[in-house]
């Protein structure tokens, strides 16, 4: 208010004053017009300014775009020529080796599984015929049309004339999928004996060679002099403010690199300008409500401050997990109250304790250690680590560790921070989840063995009966007044035979319905095949169905004897059921073998009525069945059984069943050492 009393007393007194001279009023216009010059010149300065350091920003992003152009094509070079030396290692290796094929599956697969922006690696012999390949033997050139001699054919007959590693032209696949080929020809004693051929597709070769953080500054795309894009890598489809090309050669044929930074989309000058005229316009009154606005942030920022220090303090109070710091030197230097909670000390009693802590279990100190020194080492495991603690009270408790590094605000590292959880619950219910998932094993054997009793008895009495006829024949010929002990001899041999046929029955049963914990040892599989047959036979007999079974020499495997048993027989008798609507021709079971490099595969072939495609997802599910009085473990303890063996069970349909129907159920073991 003041103040326009003030102007307006200026306005009142400048009516009275005398109107100015014309030479007064000319100097009154210069002295008004220099603030102006003053801020033009000022504008100037600044637009200047801005131009001047949107120059500099402009060349220095040019410099760093040439700069890391360079280090990802020296990248990309280094790599290639790395895979040129491993190709041309396994070129000089299969000449003259007697298992050639084997060694080339070996190195290739651990060459595409170490390079993945190989999509295949082919071996063809000096004709042009594959002779291997992975992971297929598919060309990749075989889908092109034909308007000449396909390019990879032109690469194949340059690289053996030359005699040296060639690459072909780029050319596109099916899906518009551009590809290379190095051509690495085999000699031996200066004779083409083969080429070993590398496919690159080029979108890989950038998706894998170009790493994340240079996609986030740049686009990077393969061309060639036509301008023909064959490949690109990036995170934001648009138009950059400068590219750099360069040739990519190794492959050559006119192929270039060009990699372009993504656009600015903010307008530094225009801010600058709209700021420059804001703050001439405001003067002395935008600096002070700078100034107050500066202090209004800085007291909101202290009050938020506040509020988010309360905030995570009471998010700390509330974790159920334990929360303990240690510096570089394994001091503790902070603990939260669920750690407390845990282990039933206070704070005061365990920040700045160093090792050995107070919740260390004494008699296994050493072992204690040896860990918290790979932790200060950093050798932390990253899925946690479970220990053994002690409370206050002298109780122990498991625990899960989780370290990771504790990063201050300044980016650097200063100790390690660490997530603590009492898993003995849940370890105790692990364990009795384990113990009941054995009893639930043994049981099934006892329900399979419970379903075989008939059959089973009706088998014994065969022997029990032959051994009596044979008794009371051997009292007949004692009787007689001429007895001749040697004519009682045979009689007194078929008893052993059939003595030991029942116990071998008994014996067979005992050992099946034994409990006893899983014990993996070496253990051959044709007996287990055929104590299984020994099983079944009678009940087959009864349902009149033939089992074709052959059991090549198989090698030993590291398994439980009985939990194989278990498995086979479920699949037996589940192929048995499912033929009891077959007509009698055609209930055949059959069981197969086959044996690969690392691991054995058994097949057991029904011709029943197969599996509706309804239910194929539900089979191995615990408690599912299709048969009225079943329980729905069988098939599922099955699986489990053969996973524990790091195998891998699964159902197929029969097609090669004369029936039209019928259903595979195979499982495979690993070949390894026991």
């Amino acid at each position: 208010m003041a103040g326009r009393q003030k102007t307006w007393c200026t306005i009142s007194a400048m009516r009275n004053i005398a109107p100015t001279p014309p030479s007064s009023a000319r100097r009154l216009r210069w002295l008004l017009a220099l603030p102006k010059l003053g801020i033009v010149l000022l504008l100037a300065a600044i637009l200047s300014l801005l131009w001047l350091l949107h120059r500099n920003e402009m060349e220095e992003e040019r410099a760093a775009l040439i700069k890391d152009v360079l280090w990802l094509e020296q990248s990309l070079r280094f790599h290639l020529n790395s895979n040129e030396e491993q190709l041309q290692q396994l070129a000089a290796d299969l000449t003259g080796q007697t298992e050639a094929k084997k060694l080339f599956r070996l190195r290739a697969g651990h060459q595409l599984k170490n390079n993945p922006e190989i999509s295949q690696l082919l071996w063809f012999d000096a004709q042009g015929s594959v002779i291997d390949a992975l992971p297929t033997t598919t060309l990749p050139d075989q889908e092109i049309a034909a308007f000449g001699p396909p390019v990879a054919a032109k690469a194949f007959e340059l690289a053996s004339r030359l005699g040296k590693r060639y690459y072909s032209e780029p050319f596109f696949l099916e899906g518009n999928r551009a590809v290379v080929e190095l051509m690495n020809p085999i000699f031996d004693e200066g004779q083409l004996k083969g080429m070993l051929v590398v496919v690159y597709p080029l979108d890989a070769l950038l998706g894998n060679l170009v790493p994340w953080w240079f996609t986030e500054k740049y686009k990077v795309e393969i061309i060639d002099d036509n301008d023909i894009q064959y490949a690109t890598k990036t995170n934001i489809d648009n138009k950059g403010s400068q590219s750099y090309e360069i040739p990519f050669d190794p492959p050559g044929f006119g192929m270039k690199l060009r990699i372009s930074n993504y656009q600015n989309a903010d307008n530094s000058l225009q801010r600058g300008l709209t700021l420059a005229i804001f703050a001439l316009a405001a003067g002395v009154f935008w600096s002070l409500w700078i100034v107050r606005d500066l202090m209004k942030k800085r007291s909101q920022a202290e009050e938020a401050l506040s509020a988010e220090h309360a905030f995570r303090t009471a998010m700390e109070d509330s974790l159920t997990v334990g929360m303990r710091a240690r510096d570089l030197n394994g001091k503790v230097i902070y603990v939260n109250p669920a750690f407390c909670k845990i282990t039933g000390f206070s704070r005061e009693e365990i920040v700045g304790t160093t090792p050995p802590m107070p919740y260390w279990v004494p008699e296994q100190i050493e072992e204690t250690f040896a860990q918290h020194q790979r932790v200060m080492a950093g050798n932390a495991p990253p899925d946690g680590f479970e220990i053994t603690f002690m409370r206050k009270n002298g109780e122990r408790f498991d625990a899960l560790v989780y370290e990771a590094k504790l990063i201050d605000g300044k980016g650097q590292h200063t100790g390690w921070m660490a997530s603590i959880l009492d898993v003995t619950e849940r370890n105790r219910a692990e364990e009795f989840a384990r113990m009941q998932h054995e009893q639930l094993q043994f049981t099934s054997r006892l329900v399979t063995m419970g379903e075989m009793a008939s059959t089973l008895a009706h088998e014994l009495n065969q022997p029990l009966a032959a051994i009596a006829s044979y008794n009371t024949g051997c009292l007949n010929l004692l009787d007689r007044p001429a007895c001749d002990v040697r004519e009682i001899r045979p009689a007194l041999e078929k008893i052993g035979v059939q003595a030991q046929r029942a116990g071998k029955i008994i014996r067979r049963v005992h050992d099946f319905v034994r409990k006893s914990e899983p014990k993996r040892a070496p253990c051959a599989l044709g007996e287990v095949i055929e104590d299984c047959l020994g099983f079944v036979e009678p009940d087959a007999r009864k349902r009149r169905i033939r089992i074709e079974c052959t059991i090549p020499g198989l090698p030993p495997i590291p398994a439980d004897r009985l939990m194989l048993e278990q498995v086979l027989l479920n699949l037996i008798r589940n192929g048995m059921e499912a033929m009891a609507a077959t007509p009698e021709a055609d209930r055949v079971l059959h069981i197969a073998t086959e044996t690969t490099d690392s691991e054995l595969r058994i097949s057991v072939s029904d011709q029943g009525c197969g599996i509706a495609p309804e239910i194929r997802d539900k089979l191995f599910t615990a408690f599912f069945t299709t048969k009225p009085e079943g329980m729905g473990v069988g098939l599922s303890i099955c699986r489990s059984i053969i996973e524990f063996h790091r195998g891998r069970l699964w159902a197929e349909d029969n097609t090669h069943s004369p029936t039209g129907s019928g259903t595979i159920f195979a499982f495979t073991l690993p070949l390894e050492a026991a």
